[in-house]
């Protein structure tokens, strides 16, 4: 037999239902979760409504806030998309709107890229295609036919695959010198921890922040396998609740940590889920009257989840196309699971110039852009590009007047001096004020206006 048949063999192969189901409801909730927890809070307003320009994605520029409060449909559609899948109810529809939903904010603005924001888009999109209302379902109890207990393999694995893809991504990230070596930034992170009671001390020494970064990596680089072998399962979910409420508790992580907690439950068999199911089951007063399904291999289901497969694990890979520390210029960085790796701080200061004269008035950024922007803006260069951009543009045949003098500017200058330190360095120049910012190209070239880094 071929690798080609084993390969079809393995995913077209009958299994369980069961562990499908479950991780739609769990999955559901979470989803259901985040998008109140997110309302409740009120960012809609902060950071998506107030702030008066948005760091689009590369080829993006398209996607915009919806004017004023209507920026809150998306998540209200978020929410009854979420129990759609809870429920099962309309399945198909509630996945695809929260796809697009979830995924129309995201791309909205990358000051607020998340690793976990990313997972949870392309988990509902993978939902969409999934057969996971084919039993204890709204769907199911209005539909008879599409009742199943078995399934093939491929849609359980593509979500392990997932999940195993987050971990493992994770764990080469950690293989660096800062991480490894110098155990940087979780040297300082836990510094901050040192007036702690009882535990305080310990947290900050120096031998702890090094067994931490250590014991990560290790384990990004192997919990996927050792959740996938029957032997070592249980251990390792201890492991895995451990370490995500460890870090929960101390960084401000989200809800990063609960999403890979619960998610990675699709990791048990069959036995396992029918437990808590069954007791649902009799709470809800369900029955289920399910048959086997009837599976046929197919060339275009292989070769789309191939084509999938091969993309998560390019994807974070492009990083090599780029000379460089990846950490200080962060080409390649987003959307290749690299969790809490540095503590990257900078200042940026903004000046909009004429070109003759060469008289400039220095920028308020906070006059644009939120805390948050702010933060995130001084210290990756795509977005301290956009923001000049932004600004050259807005000045653009504008006048400044300068005491009795005034300036005309048919084509401003717009120049930063940014400082950025990268895990305990000192501040180091990231960016000359004698860059016309202006000049520059937002694509995806390397960036060669960035200063080096020095150390």
């Amino acid at each position: 037999m071929g690798i080609k048949e084993r390969w079809a063999g393995f995913l077209f192969r009958e299994v369980s239902i069961t562990p499908l189901i479950a991780f739609r409801i769990v999955i559901g909730s979470l989803f259901l979760f985040s998008t109140l927890r997110f309302l409740s809070n009120g960012w809609v307003k902060q950071l998506y409504i107030d702030p008066p320009f948005h760091f689009s994605y590369l080829g993006f520029d398209w996607v915009k806030p919806l004017p004023g409060y209507w920026m809150y449909l998306p998540f209200i559609v978020m929410v009854i998309a979420s129990l759609g899948i809870i429920l099962g109810a309309f399945y198909r529809i509630s996945t695809s709107l929260f796809f697009l939903a979830f995924t129309y904010v995201e791309l909205l603005d990358k000051s607020y890229y998340l690793n976990h924001y990313y997972f949870v888009s392309l988990v509902s999109f993978i939902l969409i295609w999934l057969p996971a209302q084919a039993q204890f379902s709204l769907d199911a109890k209005r539909h008879p036919s599409i009742r199943r207990n078995t399934i093939p393999n491929w849609p359980v694995f593509l979500l392990q695959f997932q999940l195993g893809i987050v971990y493992c991504f994770a764990g080469i990230a950690k293989v660096n010198s800062d991480w490894l070596l110098e155990a940087q930034p979780l040297r300082m992170w836990l510094q901050a921890f040192r007036d702690l009671p009882l535990v305080g001390d310990l947290l900050a020494s120096s031998w702890v922040a090094f067994v931490f970064s250590w014991f990560s990596c290790f384990y990004d680089l192997t919990i996927p396998f050792f959740l996938s072998n029957s032997k070592t399962r249980n251990l390792a979910y201890v492991f895995v609740v451990v370490f995500h409420i460890l870090t929960w508790l101390l960084f401000p992580i989200g809800v990063f940590p609960w999403v890979m907690i619960f998610s990675t439950l699709i990791f048990f068999p069959a036995s396992f889920h029918n437990k808590w199911l069954n007791v649902l089951k009799k709470w809800v007063r369900w029955t289920d009257n399910t048959q086997p399904g009837r599976h046929s291999t197919s060339r275009i289901v292989i070769g789309c989840i191939s084509f999938f497969l091969i993309i998560q694990i390019l994807i974070p890979f492009r990083y090599l196309l780029y000379p460089d520390n990846l950490f200080w210029h962060e080409e390649g960085f987003r959307f290749s699971w690299r969790v809490m790796l540095m503590e990257k701080k900078g200042y940026a200061t903004f000046y909009v110039e004429d070109r003759i004269s060469r008289k400039s008035i220095e920028i308020t950024n906070s006059d644009y852009l939120s805390p948050q922007q702010i933060d995130q803006m001084s210290r990756q260069p795509d977005m301290i590009l956009q923001f000049a951009h932004f600004l050259g543009k807005k000045y653009r045949d504008t006048t400044l007047h300068f005491g009795s003098k005034s300036v005309h500017l048919s084509r401003p200058r717009v120049t930063a001096d940014v400082y950025v330190t990268l895990n305990g360095r000192p501040n180091q120049h990231f960016v000359s004020r004698e860059t016309d910012l202006m000049q520059e190209e937002y694509n995806l070239k390397h960036r060669k206006w960035i200063l080096p880094l020095e150390n």
